[in-house]
């Protein structure tokens, strides 16, 4: 734990926080200082923007209009507010460009300073969907999402609704204090998801083989990742996305990796495809489990042949 002194209003008095997070790593941008964003009403975009640089600027959030000086101080982040993009002096509003920009906000600037941007973009589809509504508003956002604007509110989450109402309630956030608290923990989580990933995604696609399978007049592939000492447990967790990379996502129907709890290996659909019912192995001497809807199965084989066969058998022609 850490402490931090933070100065509160005119009267000069300061104010201890503890915070529970540890002091930044090395990773830190050495010049923030501080962030700024805009006051009033919270939105996802601002919210998040935030929330993504506190993970190596553990710093205080400042809501309020910028000054000119404000703009120009390369250890102070604006973001959302300015109407200005000036990386470089660490500026982050989009509020100013054309009105048919394609769709992007404060978090899509922030996580392009930050070099993950594309990385995002592939492993966070609810992204992009972020981007349109907060630059095209809950209309063109729905009709672009082919949906009516009654059934994208739905999708309203009171965890959204709370920790916007919470953060939009006080013109500035301090280290120590709830929301700031969880702001970083959110910052941090999706950093963390989305370099981690990249780096598991990187490991796991070195030994991953797509496998022609034939079954009669039909043919379809699977994706394949033998067991590897050297990977991570969790490496299986990223073949989905290694399908979407190959460009295979309409010919591979299912997915095998390492058992974590056993010798053998897993079979899942790729996207939940059912040519493939992994419940018409249920009596197979070396298939321990075949769940009754037939989207997963697991075998105790561990041969290449074996398993081909089991994937054969569990196409439906």
């Amino acid at each position: 734990m850490i402490s931090w002194i933070v100065r509160e209003g005119e009267a000069g008095k300061y104010t201890i926080f503890d915070s529970t997070f540890p002091v930044c790593s090395s990773r830190c941008h050495p010049m923030i200082s501080s962030i700024i964003t805009h006051p009033g009403g919270a939105h996802k975009d601002d919210f998040l923007a935030c929330s993504v640089l506190l993970h190596d600027n553990p710093v205080s959030i400042f809501r309020r209009e910028p000054t000119d000086s404000d703009l120009a101080d390369q250890s102070i982040a604006v973001l959302d507010v300015g109407g200005e993009h000036e990386s470089m002096r660490l500026n982050f509003d989009h509020h100013q460009f054309p009105r048919d920009h394609i769709p992007t906000c404060a978090l899509s600037l922030v996580l392009q300073h930050l070099g993950i941007y594309e990385d995002a973009r592939e492993f966070c589809p609810w992204l992009e969907v972020a981007e349109w509504f907060d630059c095209r508003g809950p209309k063109d956002t729905a009709e672009w999402l082919e949906m009516d604007r009654e059934t994208l509110g739905k999708l309203n989450s009171p965890l959204d609704i709370t920790l916007l109402k919470n953060f939009a309630a006080q013109t500035e956030h301090h280290p120590g204090e709830p929301i700031w608290e969880v702001m970083r923990m959110i910052g941090r989580d999706l950093v963390e998801f989305i370099t981690n990933l990249r780096s598991r995604l990187d490991m796991a696609s070195q030994y991953t083989e797509v496998w022609n399978l034939k079954k009669g007049d039909s043919e379809f592939k699977a994706l394949f990742l033998p067991r590897i000492d050297s990977l991570p447990e969790d490496a299986s967790g990223v073949l989905g996305y290694q399908v979407k990379a190959l460009g295979l996502e309409e010919e591979v129907l299912a997915i095998i990796s390492p058992d974590s709890r056993g010798v053998g290996y897993g079979m899942r659909r790729f996207n939940d495809d059912a040519r493939l019912d992994f419940s018409e192995l249920a009596e197979e001497t070396d298939v321990h489990f075949a769940h009754a809807r037939g989207f997963i199965a697991k075998t105790s084989a561990v041969e290449v042949s074996r398993l081909q066969t089991l994937l054969v058998q569990s196409y439906l022609n």
